[in-house]
Order: structure tokens, then C-alpha cells, then sequence
């Protein structure tokens, strides 16, 4: 058991400034980074952790981590200051708080910081503060991307070069599907970002289970997602990876419901002059109210199911780096 409290070590080591009391602030440059306790014990010793946007505020989520071995860390920033993994009151904070807490993207971070203010993370902040304390999973329901009429707007997700430039694996049900997805995945070719497909050869469309879009890369089990992890950051390739896992079948909504509404509504945010950062929650919205909460009712099911493949990745991938240490 030698090399056990050798590989402890080297965790404690790397960590420490995340573990040295419990839930105190720890620094990063010159900004303060509030780690939970179990999380950073969890980093410490190697286990799996899975890294949650708190855009998506939900027990739920994070008991079906916990259900399936790893640790859950909901990232927020409150009263200014970055927090990774929430206590039970802090979640409830998060929830009451609702629209008041601003949706806060990498471009937003220093303004909430600096203002003492209270952010829900979108993908992109997750991402960077997951990697800022080496959480390499982060499971999240869908990414944003590029939009339809992108050549008119130049709307393009920040989530996309956030994978390009973070190396943390995000795992979700692909992009929006009110978005326009040749177009995104040409982008993440661009930004040599690794888009793979759990047990499927194609790349899911959030509600349904199929784009007609073929991924070059394609992983069947959390041990192989493991593998690509690994293989990823040993490389130092520097970029995300994007692992998409379709909707369970008997929640997939039917596909040309879904893109009927989702045509209409586009249409109506065009009329509506409705853009930028307000675009993509009227769409949901007005999906949602268009399918008669068909839509709301997958994609909570879908985010469960990404819950449930995350933590197994996570599990998966500390379970290689625990036998590569013993060999």
C-alpha cells in the first residue's frame, strides 16, 4: 500500500491550497476561490468529483452523482467570490434568488467579482472554474453553439471556445436544438475540439436522439471515456472534450414537433427583436409552451440521464489514474 500514501501525497500536494480548512476561501492569483470541504477532500485523494453549472439548480442532479460514486461541485459565485461545490443552504440561496442571481458567462466573472454580486455559471464560467481546481468532468444538459442565421447575427456560443482553450470533458446531450449543429460541429473542428458520441455513431440533437450529423469519435462505456480523458490531458492537447449522450429513447420527443416549434419561434424572436443573451431563454421558453411542456419534460430527463454518465465517467476515470499509479 506503499504507493497509495505516495499517490496521497502528490494529490495533497497539488490541492493544498484547497484543502487546508474547511470551506475557507483559497487563493487563486490574487481572487479568492471558496472550495467546499467535501470537494476538496475528494480532489485530495484522488477521487471522482463532477463539476455542475448552477444555471441548472437541482438536488436531484446532484443525489444522482452521489448515487453513482462521485462528488458533486454546483459552481456559483456568491456575494463575489467564486464558490465550488454548494452547501444545502447555499443551493437554496441559489434557488430563491432565481433570475436575481445574474447569468454569468467567462465574459461576466470579473464584473460579479468585483461588484460583490451573486452569479449562476453558464458552461463556459463552470468550465473555467472547474479547471482552475482540476475537476476534469462537468455535466451540463446542452452547450450552447452556433446560432441559425449565425452569418446575419455572428451569434456564437462562448461555450464553444471555452472548449477549445479549457481542457475540461463535458458531458451533455449535445447543443441546443435550437441552434444550428453542422455549424457547431464545424466550429469545434476548427478549435481541435474532440466531439464523441456515447453508443451512438451520431451526434444527438438535445431533444431527439439522432442530427444526421456522424462524429469521427465514438465511446461506448465510461471506461472508455476514461481512456480518451486521460490520453487528452497526458497529451496536453490544451482543449475540452465534448462528449454528447442522446436522450433515453422513451423520453425522446419527436423530432418534427420539436423543429416546428422551434422554427416558429425563431420566427417570432426575429419579429420580436429579441437577441444576444435573451434569445436562447425566450426559445426554450416558447418551445416549451409550443410542445405543451413536452420539451421541459425531456430535457429534465435528459439531464438526469447526462447526471448518471458523468458521474460514471468520473468514477471511471479516477479508477484508471488510481491503477496507473499502482503500475
Amino acid at each position: 500500500m506503499a504507493f497509495s500514501a505516495v499517490w496521497r501525497l502528490a494529490n495533497l500536494g497539488r490541492h493544498l491550497d484547497l484543502s487546508e480548512s474547511v470551506n475557507k476561501a483559497a487563493p487563486v492569483g490574487s481572487i479568492k476561490l471558496k472550495v467546499a470541504s467535501e470537494v476538496s477532500e475528494a480532489l485530495s485523494l484522488g477521487r471522482a468529483v463532477v463539476a455542475l453549472e448552477s444555471t441548472i439548480i437541482s438536488h436531484e442532479v446532484e443525489r444522482i452523482v452521489r448515487e453513482n460514486g462521485a462528488v458533486p461541485a454546483t459552481i456559483a459565485i456568491l456575494d463575489g467570490t467564486p464558490c465550488v461545490g454548494l452547501s444545502v443552504e447555499e443551493l437554496e440561496r441559489l434557488a430563491i434568488l432565481g433570475t436575481r442571481a445574474q447569468k454569468t458567462a467567462r465574459r461576466d466573472i470579473a464584473h460579479v467579482v468585483a461588484c460583490g454580486g451573486n452569479g449562476a455559471t453558464t458552461v463556459s464560467a463552470t468550465m473555467l472554474f472547474a479547471s482552475m481546481v482540476h475537476i476534469p468532468v462537468f455535466v451540463t444538459g446542452g452547450i450552447g453553439g452556433v446560432h441559425r442565421h449565425s452569418e446575419q447575427t455572428m451569434d456564437i456560443s462562448s461555450d464553444l471556445t471555452e472548449l477549445g482553450r479549457t481542457p475540461v470533458t463535458v458531458v451533455c446531450a449535445g447543443v441546443k436544438s435550437i441552434l444550428d449543429i453542422p455549424r457547431t460541429l464545424e466550429y469545434l473542428e476548427t478549435l481541435g475540439v474532440c466531439v464523441a458520441a456515447y453508443k451512438t455513431n451520431e451526434f444527438p440533437a438535445f431533444f431527439t436522439e439522432s442530427s444526421g450529423c456522424k462524429v469521427s469519435c465514438r465511446v461506448d462505456t465510461p471506461e472508455d471515456c476514461a481512456s480518451l480523458i486521460e490520453a487528452s490531458i497526458k497529451l496536453k492537447l490544451g482543449t475540452g472534450i465534448l462528449i454528447a449522450v442522446p436522450i433515453p429513447q422513451e423520453h425522446s420527443t419527436s423530432g418534427h414537433i420539436i423543429e416546428s416549434a422551434i422554427q416558429k419561434a425563431i420566427k417570432e424572436a426575429r419579429e420580436k427583436n429579441i437577441t444576444g443573451n435573451a434569445e436562447t431563454p425566450f426559445l426554450l421558453a416558447r418551445v416549451n409552451d409550443l410542445t405543451g411542456g413536452a420539451s421541459l419534460a425531456a430535457n429534465i430527463a435528459l439531464v438526469k440521464n447526462n447526471a448518471l454518465v458523468g458521474a460514471k465517467v468520473a468514477v471511471a476515470l479516477a479508477q484508471l489514474r488510481e491503477n496507473c499509479q499502482r503500475s
